[in-house]
């Protein structure tokens, strides 16, 4: 067992600092294609062991001491925040299937009430789901995948109450009230009715690599009996899921990866029917399949780097039957689409920015919806109606609180169904969203947004803090947080880094950020930094870095190559030890994602990696003062990889840089499971950037 210094907090009234928790150092030889690693920390690999569990807690215990300062201030921010949110709100409803869907919370209360009303908003509300009751006895709890059976009877839930993301299956009757548990456990995040009112499809997990491996069936009238396995993934290259299609008519099994994906159909009509292949998987080819009539539409990238939209008959669904409907662009990245019985929309995204193009099936006639800021993000929302030409869609920016629209496709009108309310003095007017583009070394413009309140003078002196993410082609889309007007109205700017790795400028932004070209998401967040420092926006002693999972890679990284740059680094649940967990294929998330960051079996991938690890780089350097977020029960980021990234950072920082690590001991990848607690997390971060730069209050 491994023997951990004890930290002496010495804070108080003796003006002594309180001494970090030094990890004792085990060396452990890691060798790979002749190269020989060192870990001295190895050994925390291991939840288990009372050693790893007494350092974590002697690591709150420094942050908590080291943060003591701060408390008022910690709290002033988090009155601040959930003083700007309206208790007792609900969400935009939208209507299925003879019902309108809606969830609401109430004062004081810490999770939603998943609530519906049968035909008109003025009928009485049933409460499908309090998870405020459900979640009593937890210190953490999480409703996951639900849905409800075709005859509006019944409601599947998933329920995960530690943060891990191995989920029970539950069963409601929505006449009678009555809960059920199905004997399911291990279960991941979908659950489907079949069209007999009966029969669930769900995802099953690997207790230990926590990978979705199968897809179960599992009728209700068989009591407690074992759940069939109807579909097992044996490539661990593959995440797997299931659900019914938007016209109920088809049970879908999606198996995806990096490069390809399959998709397998059955009639929901059918369930103890076989699962049949839409087309085969091969590399470098994927698709998303929508019924329509006696069709499918298929959006893929095959030949189509930014993707096409094809058709196909439903007899005949394999690639050599697809016809282009509409063609493959360039300069245009088609994203997604809603099919319905007049219509079709697709989710695009030109120069960075996302549009909604409306077509008429009937006619072929079609438009674009206009959006008049300057930076913002507007997807499609919850459509779950076929036959209706009005369509949900939601709309946001970093000044425009998320609001939900109805747009009657025919007439071309808005309606305004639901604008996030904040609470207090709050007028957007009051500040100002810009969308610049900051010179990369290698001649690439990189997007940024940024927001600050009006008034402020481009001198240098404005703190900031700089947001990145850049990886798994997901775009860093600006959208409206009131929490974060806390920072903005003591003077900060807050800036988006839309860096290569994620798909804002089109599928080749995200080519140009992963694998063997990683490293520009990290060129570019800093070229991006020192745009803001060069434009008088904030200046290397008031600026700092945020990103999380793998946005806390990128600022990682970013930590090793640019440390005189930033004050601060805010590292949310960072992935920083990337060759160890890549070369763990017993660790969740590993072989599946070789295609996103390499295969370090293969040395090319491996030497590059290596390059670039956070872990593996730290040097004898000043680093600059590091807030790490922490979760035991992390399924995406295991525990040890901030925890022993914050260990070794300890031993190579040669300033005197405050270095902390929060562990919640009780929650996973998200945190903190209830709305209000996460507001505590958040103002820690806050009070320990203010506390930086001299703003006590």
């Amino acid at each position: 067992m491994a023997v951990i210094m004890t930290a002496i907090s010495c804070g108080g009234p003796s003006g002594r600092q309180p001494v970090p928790p030094m990890a004792e150092q085990m060396e452990k030889m890691l060798v790979m294609h002749g190269d020989t690693r060192i870990d001295p920390f190895y050994w925390m690999n291991d939840r288990e062991d009372p050693a790893v569990i007494s350092y974590l807690e002697e690591e709150n215990a420094y942050r908590e001491a080291m943060m003591a300062h701060t408390e008022d201030l910690q709290q002033t921010l988090f009155n601040e925040m959930r003083g700007r949110i309206k208790e007792d709100d609900a969400s935009a409803p939208y209507f299925n299937n003879g019902y309108y869907y809606y969830i609401r919370y109430e004062t004081g209360q810490e999770y939603p009430i998943f609530c519906r009303k049968k035909g008109s908003l003025d009928a009485q509300e049933e409460v499908m789901l309090d998870v405020n009751g459900l979640a009593e006895p937890h210190p953490y709890y999480r409703v996951g995948s639900f849905d409800v059976s075709l005859d509006n009877r019944l409601l599947a839930f998933t329920v995960d109450t530690v943060g891990r993301r191995q989920c029970t299956v539950m069963v409601k009757d929505l006449q009678s009230g009555e809960v059920t548990p199905t004997g399911i456990s291990e279960a991941g995040g979908d659950v489907t009715w079949a069209a007999d009112h009966a029969t669930l499809f769900f995802t099953s997990i690997d207790p230990h690599t926590l990978r979705y491996e199968r897809i179960n069936r599992y009728n209700i009238h068989s009591g407690n009996a074992p759940e069939e396995v109807y579909y097992e993934q044996d490539d661990t290259y593959y995440y797997i899921g299931v659900s019914r299609s938007k016209d109920d008519r088809f049970l879908m099994i999606y198996s995806n990866s990096t490069l390809s994906n399959e998709t397998w159909l059955l009639e929901a009509n059918n369930p103890t029917g076989s699962f049949r292949v839409f087309q085969p998987r091969e590399r470098d080819l994927r698709y998303s399949v929508y019924p329509y009539k006696d069709k499918f539409y298929v959006l893929t990238n095959h030949d189509a780097l930014n993707y096409r939209l094809m058709e196909t008959p439903i007899a005949s669904t394999l690639k050599s039957s697809w016809r282009e409907k509409i063609a493959h662009r360039t300069d245009v990245l088609v994203q997604g689409i809603e099919v319905f019985d007049d219509f079709l929309v697709l989710q695009e995204r030109k120069m960075g920015l996302p549009q909604m193009r409306v077509i008429r099936q009937s006619t072929g006639e079609e438009h674009y919806l206009a959006f008049e800021e300057e930076a913002y993000t507007a997807g499609i929302s919850v459509n779950a109606e076929m036959n209706t030409h009005v369509l949900r869609y939601s709309y946001t920016s970093l000044t425009t609180p998320n609001s939900s629209y109805d747009y009657d496709m025919i007439d071309r009108t808005n309606t305004l169904v639901k604008q996030q309310e904040v609470v207090g003095d709050f007028d957007r007017n009051n500040y100002e969203t810009k969308r610049l583009f900051a010179p990369a070394r290698d001649g690439e413009q990189v997007p940024l947004t940024i927001v600050y309140k009006k008034g402020m003078s481009l001198d240098g002196s404005n703190p900031a803090l700089l947001y990145g993410y850049g990886s798994y082609g997901y775009a860093a889309n600006p959208r409206f947080g009131s929490n974060t007007l806390s920072l903005l109205d003591r003077g900060f700017v807050y800036a988006m880094a839309h860096v290569r790795g994620g798909e804002d400028l089109g599928r080749h932004w995200y080519e140009d950020g992963k694998l063997l070209n990683k490293k520009n998401s990290f060129y570019d967040f800093i070229d991006c930094a020192q745009y803001l420092v060069d434009q008088g926006y904030t200046n290397p002693d008031v600026l700092f870095a945020g990103g999380g999972s793998a946005g806390g890679l990128l600022v990682g990284a970013v930590a090793n190559m640019a440390p005189d740059l930033f004050k601060g680094i805010i590292a949310g649940v960072p992935f920083v030890d990337v060759v160890t967990t890549m070369l763990d294929e017993t660790i969740p998330l590993t072989t599946a994602e070789y295609d996103e960051w390499g295969n370090p079996n293969i040395k090319e991938y491996y030497d590059y990696m290596l390059s670039y690890s956070p872990y593996d780089n730290l040097i004898r350097q000043a680093y600059p003062n590091m807030y790490i977020t922490s979760g035991l029960h992390d399924s995406q980021v295991q525990y040890w990889e901030p925890t022993k990234w914050t260990a070794k950072l300890r031993i190579y920082n040669t300033g005197n840089s405050v270095i902390l690590l929060d562990t919640n001991m009780e929650a996973g990848h998200g945190g903190a499971s209830g709305r209000f607690r996460r507001l505590e997390e958040i103002a820690r971060q806050y009070a320990f950037m203010l506390d930086l730069v001299g703003l006590k209050v």
